[in-house]
């Protein structure tokens, strides 16, 4: 399957992780070895929910580096719509450029939790609200790097991972070996397709080295981001040594049973599928998020 894509193992990108310990969530500036130009993979716009305040601590140190290391932004990432953080990409594309991509199938979740937050018309369904919308297989170009993008839905439908040169940025379609995979009981999920998802990632070559988007530090291990393929196919303890679809579908089915909602889910999804811009505030310039009773 690998083979569909356009993968360079010759081009070896810098990776700088920015873990954010609220959210246990791992962002990345991805630079070109052969340029200044960069990117930035799931960037974090902090919250403190039970306050109702936004701020960008997190983004910040993401563009002091930027600025520090002399690089030229040119694009911002999303693998998915996240359910557990909240996008800070439009905080940083203001204040250093770039274009914000995601998958081509944000329209399918925002047409669904369009309904989830009972948004008005006046809420596109388009995905206008990014840059670029991608397609499985795409291509683009961070600097001379050529990148593409792998649709590897499952978690959700609009999950896609990217390969930046020997640089793989999972999202949440993968964990470290020692975390498994990601729940695919949200709306659009499916346990099903997410095995078939991974095996498509499992199917680049074993050096490829693999970035998480989350790790939780299972077993009271140190947080760890980064591992390669050759690991997850002999480790994960959920798709790793072979271990069939039907069982994969079985345990995946039975653990989503048994796990709560992301705290942060109901921010995440209204602000995410926005490109990470805050609902329109009302006639008094207040904005405010939504909460569905029995809606998630």
């Amino acid at each position: 399957m690998a083979s569909n894509y356009p993968v360079d193992m010759s081009v070896k990108p810098d990776v700088k992780a920015f873990f954010d310990p609220a959210t246990w969530t791992i962002s990345y500036v991805v630079k070109d070895p052969a340029s200044d130009a960069c990117a930035v993979v799931d960037s974090v716009m902090d919250i403190d929910y039970a306050a109702g305040r936004i701020t960008y601590e997190s983004a910040d140190e993401i563009i002091k580096y930027i600025k520090e290391e002399g690089l030229k932004l040119e694009w911002l990432i999303e693998t998915h719509v996240h359910a557990d953080h909240l996008s800070a990409a439009p905080y940083i594309q203001d204040k250093l450029g770039g274009k914000i991509g995601i998958g081509e199938h944000i329209v399918t979740v925002q047409e669904t939790f369009g309904k989830v937050f009972n948004e008005g018309t006046e809420f596109q369904r388009d995905g206008s609200q990014f840059d670029r919308l991608f397609k499985d297989g795409d291509t683009y170009t961070v600097g001379g790097m050529t990148c593409f993008a792998m649709h590897t839905p499952g978690h959700t439908p609009a999950c896609m991972v990217h390969t930046m040169g020997d640089a793989t940025f999972t999202g949440d379609t993968l964990f470290m070996p020692d975390g498994g995979s990601a729940r695919a009981d949200f709306p659009g999920g499916d346990a099903g397709i997410l095995y078939d998802s991974i095996q498509k990632v499992l199917a680049l070559p074993d050096e490829m080295r693999l970035f998480m988007c989350h790790d939780y530090g299972p077993n009271g291990r140190d947080i760890e981001w980064e591992t390669t393929v050759g690991a997850e196919k002999e480790n994960n303890i959920h798709v790793g040594g072979g271990k069939s679809k039907d069982d994969f579908v079985k345990f995946r089915t039975e653990r989503d049973a048994q796990l709560a909602m992301p705290r942060l889910i109901i921010p995440s999804l209204q602000v995410n599928m926005r490109a990470g811009e805050l609902p329109p505030p009302d006639q008094d310039g207040k904005t405010f998020l939504k909460v569905p009773v029995n809606g998630l």
